[in-house]
């Protein structure tokens, strides 16, 4: 990982949008931060995309899908998406309804089994998929993390680690998909196809997807918690961390494009 210094400004001065995680990288202790804040603001201001993508439920994502200026956020892994206060979903109502419960099923089994867990406290705004607290309410040790994703994956479902839960889902759907989506659904472009265009921010293992996939990828610097779990890292780190670093990267960006920002 290299610092932002050795992001070539022509590479910044290129981009069309940004995608960037929002537990801990835009918010510190659970609050997104008044620089990451505005942050998002001037990337707007400057013609950019901007869409958060989280692990995070549709529920909780609601009230900053209206108030933040970005163009839509992903949320529960890519399976849906908020733009302003209308839903858009991957997965059609049957499948939807389905998973749920079968869902709730594989819960009550790792409740049952893994001793310390409980579900995470934003659980009811979840439509798509599961989590389990392990760091935002409640200590859960390494190992009990690996049981409950051992269980979640025995389940066939799909499991990730982020810096606070760990979510399951049924489904092939995962951030990356989700990305790829929503750019197809809002603006009919094809990511893939113009992947050096787009840089992504993130903070942890479940980011590793985008990571792997975004020429111009970025870590804020708590993303050292976790280095030795990533088989993929963010090209770029911060020097700050989570919504200080975010904001580093965006004055970066405008910089490089000679904008002034606030």
């Amino acid at each position: 990982m290299q610092t932002l210094s050795h992001w070539p400004a022509a590479s910044r001065r290129n981009l069309i949008g940004v995608f960037t995680d929002i537990d801990d990288t835009l918010t510190t202790e659970g609050a997104i931060t008044p620089d990451a804040l505005q942050a998002l603001a001037d990337l707007k201001t400057a013609g950019l995309h901007v869409i958060p993508i989280t692990g995070r439920p549709v529920g909780w994502s609601v009230p900053f899908a209206a108030a933040w200026p970005v163009d839509a956020i992903v949320a529960e892994n890519g399976a849906l998406a908020l733009r302003a206060v209308s839903k858009l979903y991957q997965q059609d109502d049957e499948t939807r309804r389905a998973n749920f419960t079968r869902m709730h099923k594989v819960a009550a089994r790792v409740l049952r089994e893994v001793p310390g867990t409980s579900l995470a406290q934003d659980s009811a705004g979840r439509e798509t998929d599961i989590a389990i607290d392990h760091s935002e309410f409640t200590q859960l040790p390494p190992e009990r993390i690996t049981q409950v994703v051992q269980i979640l994956q025995s389940e066939g479902m799909n499991a990730t680690v982020s810096s606070i839960h760990i979510n399951g889902w049924f489904g092939a759907h995962n951030k990356w998909d989700g990305a790829r989506w929503i750019v197809r659904e809002l603006f009919g472009r094809n990511l893939g196809a113009e992947i050096d265009r787009w840089a992504y921010v993130g903070d942890s293992t479940n980011d590793q997807l985008m990571f792997e996939a975004f020429a111009h990828s970025i870590g804020v610097a708590n993303i050292r918690r976790f280095e030795a779990q990533l088989t993929h890292k963010p090209r770029y780190i911060t020097a700050g961390e989570r919504g200080a670093g975010f904001a580093e990267v965006v004055r970066a960006i405008l910089a490089a494009r000679g904008e002034r920002h606030s």
